[in-house]
């Protein structure tokens, strides 16, 4: 995709629960993304291309997985799915209509987030908004522009998986990412292959990072990133 005129990231948030979208759009706009706000999925369809869309599955004119095939028909904008459905059958739908991620309802926003961020970053899209570029925590800086990883001001020299693993992790720095969600947006929301493999690209983080305690095991669940020597 190519870069914004005004630096913003564009969403689409296809939603027909007026208090649900103005929550997601006030939210969203904090962060530092532009959004655009249809409630049918007539609309959503004729709607101008954005960088991403929200699309809720339970429309008053249309079934979004409808809307999901018709707009997958005429473009490669990525879609994130917003449901109360929780059958499995439903998620491996969407999916296959094209969706690139699926959200249950009710989630975290600070979860919807990383998720935007993610589909963003493994579709390649790129914003010239300095708070979407930038992580940082401590005295460890992320930079999405770049590529480029620097701890005390030194560079650390990471693949891409791990700069990937490493982002993801830090664009919600102290929350517990299961092994599953790492996968999931790390690598891919298809990917099949063993967890083991998240457990050896963390090793090899910590190793890079010089300190351990950077990403800390949360037992049953998986891993965060949190500063060493703070508290969450």
């Amino acid at each position: 995709m190519k870069k914004r005129h005004n630096g913003f990231v564009r969403i689409l948030l296809v939603e027909d629960d007026e208090a649900i979208a103005q929550g997601l759009m006030d939210g969203l706009s904090e962060q530092g993304f532009e959004v655009n706000h249809v409630r049918l999925g007539a609309d959503a369809i004729k709607a101008p291309v954005v960088d991403l869309i929200l699309l809720d599955l339970g429309l008053p004119d249309m079934d979004g997985r409808d809307v999901c095939r018709q707009l997958r028909q005429s473009a490669n904008t990525p879609i994130i799915m917003l449901t109360a459905r929780t059958d499995e059958f439903d998620r491996v739908l969407g999916l296959e209509l094209g969706a690139d991620d699926y959200v249950t309802k009710p989630f975290s926003f600070r979860e919807l987030v990383a998720r935007i961020r993610a589909v963003l970053r493994r579709v390649g899209t790129e914003s010239n908004d300095t708070h979407l570029q930038m992580i940082t925590v401590g005295e460890l800086t992320i930079d999405l522009r770049t590529h480029r990883v620097t701890l005390n001001q030194l560079e650390i020299h990471l693949t891409p998986k791990e700069f990937d693993l490493l982002t993801f992790l830090a664009e919600d720095p102290g929350a517990a990412r299961t092994r599953s969600d790492i996968l999931d947006n790390v690598w891919d929301i298809n990917w099949y292959g063993p967890t083991k493999t998240v457990d050896a690209h963390i090793a090899t983080l910590r190793k890079k990072l010089g300190d351990s305690r950077w990403i800390e095991a949360v037992r049953g669940v998986g891993f965060r990133l949190i500063q060493p020597g703070k508290q969450t």
